[in-house]
């Protein structure tokens, strides 16, 4: 009996139920995709920018369209936008952060309303020389590039071997140059790294903030809650910095 008049399909015409396969590839595939060393890559994903590959063995993994994918948007924010790598692993736990497509699309309307001090307009694009940076602000270059190398400040290396900071990230330096003329020097221990845990405070503070703003305030017009974001900062702001000399004064007072 024929296939035509069973209804059952040729194998010509049968759909195919086999999915294609998943793309794999290895670290010198992704090295050479993006322009990017072994080493970068293996950094990212220490540092939990790019999620790991899958283990095959001691000295072998597998990698796939996701994290060229990844490494392409965090070459593309460091190298274009120059962000520091601590600014790019909080977007990336944010976009990670299991926010619903709704709450997503919720979140980009209220960034078109922000104003200017808020929207993203700040030129990351504008560059200081890195050595003029760390004399103004009074530390040396190896507060500078220790910084640069933890992630906490955007910047590039020129070809002459010097580097070019972003003018958005100059009071970090600044701020840690004050800190240094308060006596908190190298000599007794205090690094740039210091600043980390402060970071990772921060950012999972932020992630909780953002959570809270999505999920109870979606039903409002972006226009007001960008107005609401907008106006609460000063409060969090006093808020945050009274909360924690009230922790030092009571820490004082219990001894």
């Amino acid at each position: 009996m024929s296939a035509e008049l069973t209804g059952s399909p040729t194998p010509s015409t049968a759909p195919s139920t086999a999915q294609a396969p998943r793309r794999r590839l290895r670290m010198k595939d992704l090295c050479e995709a993006t322009g990017l060393e072994r080493q970068a890559i293996h950094f990212y994903i220490q540092q939990g920018l790019l999620p790991p590959g899958e283990k095959t063995g001691r000295n072998m993994a597998w990698y796939g369209p996701e994290h060229l994918e990844r490494l392409q948007l965090i070459k593309r924010l460091q190298h274009e936008q120059f962000l520091p790598l601590k600014a790019i692993k909080a977007l990336l736990d944010g976009r990670d952060g299991g926010f619903t497509p709704e709450q997503q699309a919720f979140l980009a309307r209220v960034k078109t309303r922000l104003g200017p001090r808020l929207d993203g307009a700040e030129k990351r694009d504008r560059l200081l020389d890195g050595a003029a940076l760390a004399e103004r602000a009074g530390v040396p270059v190896e507060d500078l590039e220790e910084a640069i190398a933890i992630g906490a400040v955007g910047a590039r290396r020129r070809e002459d071997g010097g580097w070019d900071v972003a003018e958005a990230d100059a009071w970090m330096i600044e701020l840690f140059g004050q800190m240094r003329k308060l006596g908190f020097t190298r000599e007794l221990g205090f690094t740039v790294r210091d600043v980390v845990f402060y970071e990772e405070a921060i950012s999972r503070l932020f992630r909780e903030e953002v959570r809270m703003i999505s999920g109870r305030l979606a039903h409002l017009p972006p226009e007001q809650v960008a107005q609401m974001i907008e106006r609460a900062l000063p409060v969090i702001h006093t808020f945050l910095t009274r909360f924690h000399a009230s922790r030092v004064r009571e820490f004082f007072d219990s001894l």
